[in-house]
């Protein structure tokens, strides 16, 4: 079976089955997350020096940031999920 790939922006893509949650990165516990998981070096940039409009987190427990707005990558996702089944 492939892999459906979502892309976040600026040729960057993750896995779409991976994917746990896409939420905005401007409240708190959102930073909070953002600040652990680089600390633990689980954070992936894939913002390419744009400012983050979105925290993709992976069943893996992996951090994605992307300069792309949340409701715009949640759209694509539902679009992959659709058209897998």
């Amino acid at each position: 079976m492939d892999q459906a790939l979502l892309n976040i922006g600026f040729g960057s893509t993750v896995v779409s089955e991976r994917v746990v949650a896409i939420v905005a990165p401007n409240s708190a516990p959102m930073k909070r997350l953002k600040d652990e998981a680089r600390e633990e070096r689980r954070l992936i940039d894939a913002t390419h020096g744009r400012r983050t409009r979105s925290i993709i987190v992976l069943d893996s427990n992996h951090v994605v940031l992307s300069a792309i707005q949340a409701e715009t990558i949640s759209q694509r996702l539902a679009q992959l999920r659709a058209e897998a089944e």
